[in-house]
């Protein structure tokens, strides 16, 4: 029995629970969710996770590229306040190609649309009209406190930042479900995803009107609504029409289970690869190769656009380190240092949820608590729209972790045939990188609370950071 159980141990594969396995870590994990959590709360959208991140970066030290006196080894760079790359330039020649983690920070949200603001003649309540973006169960949304984020640009060219539903004293505002008295035959009889049309995620915004004694006004609740976005932002209804705000769940963050080991909160996917990647690399002091961090936009829908990781931001970027470097720079130079270079699409991937397990095989699906997933390939059926990691680099990145003591996991994206999704890593491997899916499990992906393990988290900072040191 005894020589049984230690060729199991010898011969087989079984994943490491990180609370049993790595029991003298886990204050770091705890203590490194504090700053996470504080981090999720604080940038729920693209344009707050940049600015977050311009702040740190400033803080660390690190230059400018795009500025004339850019310089030094640390450098980094902000595109249209949605895209960012910072980098650490390394020992090696940047030409011989760099250690990239690439991260989306999007996240399936509801916008307002262009012209939103109505009067609803039936109830004389005032309304925003709204589109959704990216992959969304829209029943989700439907009668939860939610805030208003983003920026509108002023006649004169100011450019005006709202937030509403975040602190204690703001209103928050909901998208009002239907009653179950009367579903029966408006929701209760359509498939689950056809239960709330899109047409019906209005938000409820006001409902007091504008008073004048003397005069009878027409749409009188929208008037009042437009002379307090005038008194507070000095915005118009014409403002709209230019400006980027979104709808998102409001709230903090939040410890979750009874022992606090998970943590509860919006933009999970992917922000928690975000943060990790960006807290790993400002860690790192003098790599061997240059290690860097790129945080594209727009992945929730097929990264397109000029913020995407279709877009030649990251080309550029890799260009201009080796011209800051005072290495050829030239297009032949840039192809053959992309072709050198190993990359990680820092992806969540979805745990096996105890609920619905029959999506998943439990042999080849992510455990929470049980270390940063490794994700070979992704896509549906037959791995179409996947990027299909080779087996050398797979083994490469499977011998770091282990030589650094990283707590990790194999995962696949539920069973063959069940349903499927992609991920940055097929546009990345586009420029001939090695590039394999590395980032925690989450549960509830795509929900307005995603939730994870603070052992997954604090694994995939120490697996970002193991591969800047060895990769």
């Amino acid at each position: 029995m005894k020589k049984a159980k230690e060729l199991q141990e010898k011969l087989g594969y079984k994943r490491k629970n990180f609370w049993k396995e790595f029991p003298k870590e886990t204050e770091a994990a705890f203590d490194f969710c504090e700053d996470y959590k504080k981090f999720l709360s604080t940038c729920k959208t693209v344009r707050e996770t940049i600015t977050y991140f311009t702040k740190i970066l400033s803080q660390k030290k690190f230059t400018n590229l795009d500025e004339n006196d850019a310089k030094g080894k640390k450098v980094f760079r902000i595109a249209r306040n949605k895209n960012a790359a910072m980098a650490i330039i390394g020992k090696q020649p940047v030409s011989t190609g760099v250690n990239l983690v690439v991260s989306h920070i999007d996240a399936p949200r509801v916008d307002l649309k262009q012209n939103p603001l109505y009067e609803d003649n039936t109830t004389n309540l005032g309304i925003m009209r709204t589109h959704y973006y990216g992959g969304i169960k829209k029943y989700q949304w439907m009668s939860t406190p939610l805030s208003l984020h983003g920026v509108v640009i002023t006649k004169e060219g100011e450019t005006v930042n709202i937030s509403i539903g975040e602190n204690e004293d703001d209103p928050v505002f909901v998208m009002p479900d239907l009653l179950p008295h009367l579903a029966r035959k408006v929701q209760y009889s359509k498939k689950i995803g056809e239960a709330v049309d899109a047409s019906k995620m209005n938000l409820i915004f006001s409902s007091m009107p504008y008073i004048d004694d003397d005069e009878d006004i027409k749409e009188a609740v929208k008037l009042q609504t437009l002379v307090l976005l005038n008194e507070k932002y000095d915005i118009t209804e014409a403002d709209f029409l230019s400006a980027e705000l979104e709808i998102v769940p409001a709230g903090k963050s939040r410890d979750a289970g009874l022992d606090k080991s998970m943590v509860l909160g919006y933009g999970q996917d992917d922000r928690s690869c975000a943060y990790t990647s960006a807290e790993a690399l400002f860690e790192v002091e003098h790599p061997e190769k240059t290690a860097i961090v790129y945080l594209a936009d727009k992945e929730e829908i097929g990264s397109e656009g000029n913020t995407g990781a279709k877009s030649i931001f990251i080309l550029d970027f890799i260009s201009d380190l080796l011209k800051h470097n005072q290495e050829d720079f030239s297009s032949a130079n840039l192809r053959k240092t992309l072709i050198k270079s190993q990359i990680l699409s820092a992806d969540v991937n979805a745990a096996i949820n105890p609920n619905y397990p029959s999506v998943h095989e439990k042999e080849n699906a992510v455990h929470l608590g049980q270390g940063v997933s490794i994700t070979k390939f992704t896509g549906s059926g037959g791995k179409s729209g996947s990027n299909d990691a080779n087996a050398e680099f797979n083994h490469k990145i499977m011998r770091i972790f282990n030589e650094e003591n990283v707590n990790w996991q194999i995962g696949s994206l539920g069973k063959v045939d069940e349903g499927g999704g992609g991920t940055i890593a097929k546009f990345m491997a586009q420029h001939g990188a090695e590039v394999i899916d590395c980032g925690p499990g989450v549960l509830g992906m795509h929900s307005l609370y995603e939730l994870t393990s603070k052992a997954d988290i604090y694994s995939a900072y120490k697996g970002y950071k193991a591969f800047f040191k060895k990769g």
